[in-house]
């Protein structure tokens, strides 16, 4: 059976991402969506972990830097990188063009949701600094842990 996408591009910050495969479509067994992060961008949700799902990300255009727990990986097109459990991770485009990956989540603890209400608390800040508080609640509500700053 063919999974018919949202096809809903929801952009946050300097990335964007469309849904191809959520919860709903497969059971709870895989979310799949692509993302796109800008040239010379970083993510703007801090470096997190999530410790009900792994994530795998394939990259297609451009070139992703992938910090997971302290080790760096350029990603770039036909290369696959997989997130395990409990790793804390980022990522940014360092390069001159803009990246495109496909992530895949398993099991599909986190959908579109995420993401809009990220959105909606960097649209509020017109610019500004995010509520950080509200960053936080919705990251963990949705299964990511914000990682502790170096000491």
């Amino acid at each position: 059976m063919v999974a018919e996408s949202r096809q809903e591009l929801i952009t946050v910050g300097p990335v964007s991402v469309r849904f191809l495969v959520t919860a709903d479509q497969s059971n709870g067994t895989l979310a799949t969506f692509e993302l796109f992060v800008a040239a010379s961008k970083s993510l703007p949700a801090p470096t997190h972990s999530h410790d009900g799902y792994e994530e795998t990300m394939y990259g297609l255009e451009g070139v992703l830097t992938v910090t997971v727990d302290g080790n760096v990986t350029e990603l770039g097109p036909g290369q696959a990188i997989c997130i395990q459990r409990g790793a804390v991770h980022r990522f940014d485009n360092h390069g001159e063009i803009d990246a495109k990956v496909l992530c895949m989540v398993t099991p599909a603890l986190i959908g579109p949701e995420y993401f809009q209400e990220v959105a909606a608390v960097l649209a509020e800040a017109a610019g500004g600094p995010p509520d950080r508080v509200r960053m936080i609640e919705i990251m963990r509500r949705h299964g990511l842990t914000p990682a502790l700053p170096p000491a």
